[in-house]
């Protein structure tokens, strides 16, 4: 059965025959947080609350598999201030296993770890609505499908078309990006209210994106 476009605010049970067996649904929104802003925050906590999902994970990116290569800080910096926007926010967490692993990392080798690690939980991986259209590009797609449900994230009576089954959620998305605060502070200018206190005061504290 098709899932209706989702409003913010609502919740919703996907799957009463899952809850029935005891599983644990889970949501994995995944990213290089360069740094993590409250964008990335409104994302997890929407999708969480209206899919009725256990928790969200934020999936910190080693190296990301990416031709165009993105420039990053020290992942102890990033998994750092992850851990200081999520300090306690219920129902968000960390997944450290590319961080761990090291190198660049598919989203398919990822998932199907997870899944083999954790094979009493359902994944649903989180994508803007931007990566949608490059769905058919990601790596082992077919077998990925299998493993996660998609859940495409988007603006509000805006959607995009895939022959991919995606679930979609309307999250009130703020026009936020990492590069917008990077650029913010490199021109000495103090990203205030776009990303958790907590958060800037590590960066200045440590020196960061000057």
């Amino acid at each position: 059965m098709a899932i209706e476009l989702l409003t913010p605010f609502t919740k919703v049970d996907l799957k009463p025959e899952v809850k029935e067996k005891k599983r644990k649904q889970v949501g994995i929104l995944g990213g290089n947080f360069n740094p993590v802003h409250n964008a990335h925050l409104v994302i997890a906590d929407q999708v969480r609350q209206q899919l009725g999902l256990d928790q969200v994970l934020l999936l910190p990116e080693y190296e990301p598999p990416h031709v165009d290569k993105k420039e990053t800080i020290d992942e102890r910096h990033r998994l750092k201030m992850l851990e200081l926007a999520i300090e306690g926010v219920e129902g968000l967490g960390l997944e450290t296993i590319e961080l761990e692993r090291g190198g660049i990392s598919y989203t398919y080798d990822t998932m199907q770890s997870l899944t083999e690690q954790h094979p009493d939980t359902d994944y649903y991986f989180i994508i803007g609505a931007d990566m949608v259209d490059y769905l058919p590009k990601w790596h082992r797609i077919d077998e990925l499908i299998q493993l996660v449900q998609f859940v495409g994230v988007q603006r509000p009576r805006y959607k995009a078309g895939t022959s991919y089954p995606v679930i979609w959620v309307d999250v009130p998305l703020m026009d936020i990006s990492s590069s917008m605060i990077r650029e913010c502070l490199a021109n000495g200018r103090r990203p205030n209210f776009l990303l958790p206190q907590s958060v800037l005061d590590y960066i200045e504290k440590e020196g960061l994106y000057i």
